[in-house]
């Protein structure tokens, strides 16, 4: 799929300036587009039900809480990683866990300690010896299993991203600030440009996704995500927060879907994400992580 050929593409040469579509498209980004597998369709992961995991690892606990739950699983050889803009392993699975609590028993998406012992991201490398289907701990239901396929999409900026700031704000905005908020610059006169938007959101949904712009619900996610990173009000935790919005991607995001049984909040979703060069390294165990609801 080329990015210049995509219904977002094409929206803002539809609605925009030509000088403003040109910068449009530049800013759009591949991701990977999960959804249920239908017959004859590659296997390239799954929702809920018992992960496949290597004897030695243990199933990740939250320590005063207990464990987490399996959310989803990728097989990262059935990812076109090479078509992706961020650098996914290109063989090996990976696996999502949340701990799916509620109230002062939830994962507090701005608290470091509640992410780090409530989420965790595993990969498990091919080949990797004595791995089985585990079945979830004593006083945990697994969600029912959904297969998923997948298909590379465009993705877009959301208002907040710092990217879109930075392509169509004012002069003086600021795109690493958390309240900076930019119109999409649309020039007809009706909502062309938002139901071509709503049109391609409603065609990929629920939007579970490898990569590309996270679909936030409630704000910009990267800035919400750095929060955890580099926690404070100090300006030396603000200058981390502006530098880390270059340097995190993400890497997975889960919607809220009846068929899994799995209802994030208010329809919300569930986003993993990791500095790129944490990705690149495999060092998985550095992934941060926010959520967010309606």
């Amino acid at each position: 799929m080329e990015i210049s050929e995509s219904p977002l593409a094409e929206a803002g040469r539809q609605f925009f300036s030509a000088e403003n579509a040109k910068k449009w498209v530049e800013l759009l980004r591949p991701g990977f587009h999960l959804r249920e597998q239908n017959e004859g369709e590659p296997l390239v992961g799954y929702l809920g039900g018992e992960p496949l995991l290597p004897a030695d690892v243990a199933w990740p606990q939250w320590e005063g809480h207990g464990p987490l739950s399996f959310i989803a699983a990728v097989d990262c050889g059935e990812i076109p990683v090479e078509e992706l803009d961020i650098p996914v392993p290109n063989d090996g699975m990976l696996l999502f866990f949340y701990y799916n609590g509620v109230g002062d028993d939830a994962v507090q998406y701005l608290d470091p300690d509640s992410i780090t012992g409530g989420t965790r991201v595993i990969y498990v490398p091919e080949g990797s010896a004595d791995v089985s289907q585990r079945p979830v701990p004593d006083g945990l239901e697994a969600f029912p299993r959904i297969m998923l396929t997948g298909e590379l999409i465009a993705t877009a900026p959301d208002n907040e991203n710092a990217a879109l700031v930075a392509a169509f704000g004012d002069a003086d905005a600021d795109p690493t600030a958390d309240d900076d908020y930019t119109e999409f610059p649309y020039t007809d006169d009706g909502d062309g440009f938002y139901d071509a938007l709503t049109t391609f959101r409603r065609d990929h949904s629920p939007h579970h996704r490898v990569g590309g712009y996270s679909l936030p619900k409630a704000g910009s996610v990267a800035k919400e995500a750095s929060h955890a990173v580099a926690p404070g009000d100090d300006d030396a935790a603000k200058a981390a927060r502006r530098e880390l919005l270059s340097e995190l991607v993400m890497l997975m995001q889960v919607d809220s879907d009846g068929r899994a049984a799995m209802e994030w909040g208010d329809t919300g979703r569930l986003y993993w994400l990791i500095k790129r060069a944490d990705l690149e390294a495999r060092d998985f165990g550095k992934a941060t992580f926010t959520w967010q609801s309606e």
